[in-house]
């Protein structure tokens, strides 16, 4: 792995709720989501860059742009009237909410997102190291590709 790694900054827009949540995130309620990606190569290419970023901004950010951007994130075992209410309306507007296997706090989304766009990454020959989900500007999640 070259000693040099890049990092490319993702925003989004989504809605989300974690049933039985404690607080007020129970609700539904919606953050302007960040994503720092840390992405490695082998070594660098013949122009000296690890990949260039607009092939990074290509391949996640038109995942997160499909997925992500502009919906809500639910967990699919979540039946509370107003989130199936949500889900038909998105499905309605041509905007799916995306479904997870489990509550969508920023913890599960950004392993979503490793599972996600790693492989993707991996067809350019570049590795996803790590990303840093920010759901708040004081609160984030990190996600570091295990050891191999």
């Amino acid at each position: 792995m070259s000693a040099v790694t890049i990092l490319r900054r993702f925003e989004w827009d989504s809605a989300h709720r974690i049933a039985g949540h404690e607080g007020m995130c129970k609700a539904l309620h919606g953050h302007r989501y960040v994503a720092e990606l840390e992405i490695g190569a082998v070594a660098m290419d013949a122009l000296g860059r690890v990949v260039d970023f607009s092939v990074v901004k290509r391949i996640v950010g038109d995942w997160i742009l499909a997925n992500f951007d502009h919906t809500a994130i639910f967990d699919s075992h979540d039946d509370e009237p107003a989130v199936e209410m949500v889900k038909s309306l998105n499905e309605r507007l041509g905007k799916p909410s995306y479904l997870l296997s489990a509550p969508p706090t920023a913890e599960v989304i950004v392993e979503e997102l490793a599972a996600r766009v790693a492989p993707l990454l991996a067809e350019v020959q570049v590795e996803l190291l790590s990303i840093r989900l920010w759901e708040t500007p004081n609160c984030s999640a990190l996600w570091v590709r295990p050891k191999a």
